[in-house]
């Protein structure tokens, strides 16, 4: 679970640091105060992408890091070793953003990449926003929150994979019939390129190999003249390995003398060996070297060919393999589509891939429709919708389409004995959100995340209802850590813990400051969100009477 949340310099956040207890917790204050903004706060430590304009008037970077718990969640330690990083009871998140944008991310201090951070984000916390319940609306975000509820995406997404890859090659087929002449022309000109590569038979091993013989030889005048006086520096008479012979023989009939004079004699005599070792190896270099004006003109003549080859294709020498590769798959390509029967099949064959991967989506849909629907319709009935019906309704298509082979759509009747029709046509704004709240509540007990958040889900709700709401999420917390910004205090009231946020000015600029509440302050809270600005004895004893006290 979210043990600790650390934010520093974000939109109007000085710096916060908030320890997290389990259960069910609220986050309540006025409106602007800007109680939203520690959930954006933690969503940019969980992956969301994010800009300078998080940054605070003023500041350098904004920071935010997330400690987590996580003996006991699997699936976290499981991708945690599964990315090579060590996997302990206490995960941190790190994120920092600086003024001109640039973002930089980091599990456990080390650094890593968004898509990382995301991922081990979506198993850490599932975050259910303020406006999710207007999406609804939408038929794509109906389909995609009804996949994801149960458990449907991942199948999903290989549909779109399988649908891509089928339509590609059914816009390939079709190109093909009509643009004939012009993939002609482009095959003849594709042909002449591989072949005249492929003739050079470049090899990067053996261009290293060229290069380095092309040096010698070039050079080989004036590497055998050099050898050769070396040579004569160490061989002929009174030269340096005359010289050190002496010098070894004179020191060695002293070391009985002096043993202080055994290591010099040793130095010596080894040095007479290494100069003995280098005349050896020189004299065996100077053998193997040769002019050779044939050879020379032989590689000049190779190695311009694959300068020539590379600049024509727009790579460095060593790297003229990869044109070739390139070019030669879109030959095999062009013909592959000059075989009409070739891609029918190809064609084909994706097709009844794609159809294979469709039915399985449609099978869990079905099933899942109907246990969503069963589902939905039983919380109705405690959001003050008695007798009311939700339904997932699931229409063929005639033609394959990326999000499978039927259209997914929610219909509800509000009352008793109507017939369930869409949301837009039926559904007024407080319906909208009840419902809404309905299928964000079993959503999250599908989920495997430990830490659910709900960011003002319960706008467009109040009286009973709120009061069921706050029941709702306060069963949650039983088993998950749950966070809920609210503006009810009915909510508010349910909740094993709460925070107040709140604005105010020093040295001129406003800042957010949160506060956790202790019990007579939780009372003075809730007073305030059910009586307004002025709060009174009144509200209080209401306060209690809600919470309990």
């Amino acid at each position: 679970m979210l043990r600790r949340l650390f934010v520093r310099d974000f939109v109007i956040v000085d710096s916060i640091e908030l320890d997290f207890d389990a259960g069910f917790g609220t986050l309540t204050g006025e409106t602007g105060a800007g109680k939203s903004i520690l959930i954006d706060a933690l969503s940019l430590a969980l992956g969301e992408r994010g800009d300078a304009a998080l940054v605070r008037s003023g500041c350098e970077r904004a920071e935010i890091a997330a400690e987590f718990d996580v003996g006991t969640t699997d699936p976290v330690v499981a991708w945690l070793r599964a990315n090579d990083y060590e996997a302990d009871d206490t995960l941190l998140l790190r994120r920092v953003v600086d003024a001109g944008g640039r973002s930089r991310a980091y599990i456990n201090g080390l650094p890593t990449t968004l898509g990382q951070l995301r991922e081990i984000g979506e198993l850490l916390v599932d975050i259910h926003g303020q406006h999710a319940h207007l999406s609804l609306l939408k038929p794509d975000s109906q389909r995609r929150l009804f996949d994801a509820q149960a458990g449907l995406a991942d199948i999903a997404r290989e549909v779109v994979v399988r649908h891509h890859d089928w339509r590609s090659l059914h816009e390939a087929r079709q190109k093909a019939a009509g643009d004939v002449e012009a993939m002609r022309r482009e095959r003849d000109l594709l042909e002449w390129q591989v072949k005249e590569l492929a003739a050079l038979a470049f090899d990067p091993a053996q261009w290293v190999e060229d290069n380095a013989e092309h040096r010698r030889l070039s050079h080989a005048v004036s590497l055998i003249e050099g050898v050769e006086a070396a040579l004569a520096l160490l061989e002929e008479s009174g030269a340096a390995t005359e010289l050190i012979d002496q010098a070894v023989g004179k020191v060695g009939h002293l070391v009985d003398h002096d043993p202080a004079l055994r290591e010099p004699a040793e130095l010596l005599d080894g040095a007479r060996i290494q100069l003995s070792e280098a005349a050896h190896a020189l004299s065996r270099y100077r053998e193997r070297l040769e002019l050779d004006p044939g050879r020379l003109a032989e590689l000049e003549t190779r190695i311009e060919a694959v300068m020539v080859a590379a600049r024509k294709h727009r790579v460095a020498p060593e790297e003229l393999a990869d044109p070739l590769a390139s070019l030669q798959a879109r030959l095999d390509e062009l013909q592959a589509a000059a075989d009409p029967e070739a891609l029918a099949a190809k064609e084909a064959a994706a097709l009844a891939h794609y159809r294979e991967v469709a039915a399985k989506l449609t099978k869990g849909r079905a099933k899942a429709a109907k246990e969503l629907g069963k589902a939905v319709t039983d919380a109705m009935q405690q959001l003050a919708m008695a007798g009311g019906r939700f339904e997932v309704v699931l229409e063929p298509l005639d033609a394959p389409a990326a999000f499978g082979m039927e259209t997914v759509e929610f219909r509800v009747a509000a009352n008793a004995g109507q017939p369930p029709r869409t949301l837009a046509k039926t559904a007024s704004g407080g319906e909208l959100s009840r419902i809404g709240l309905a299928i964000q509540v079993i959503a999250s007990h599908a989920s495997d995340a430990p830490t659910l958040i709900f960011d003002e889900v319960d706008v467009g709700i109040g009286g009973g209802v709120a009061e069921i709401v706050g029941r709702l999420l306060k069963r949650l917390g039983c088993d998950r850590q749950v966070l809920c910004v609210t503006h009810l205090p009915q909510v508010a009231a349910q909740a094993d813990w709460q925070w107040t946020i709140a604005k105010e000015m020093r040295d001129g600029v406003t800042l957010s400051q949160v506060t956790p509440l202790d019990a007579a302050g939780r009372i003075d809270e809730i007073a305030r969100m059910l009586g307004g600005v002025r709060i009174t004895d009144t509200t209080r004893k209401h306060a209690r009477e809600m919470l309990g006290l």
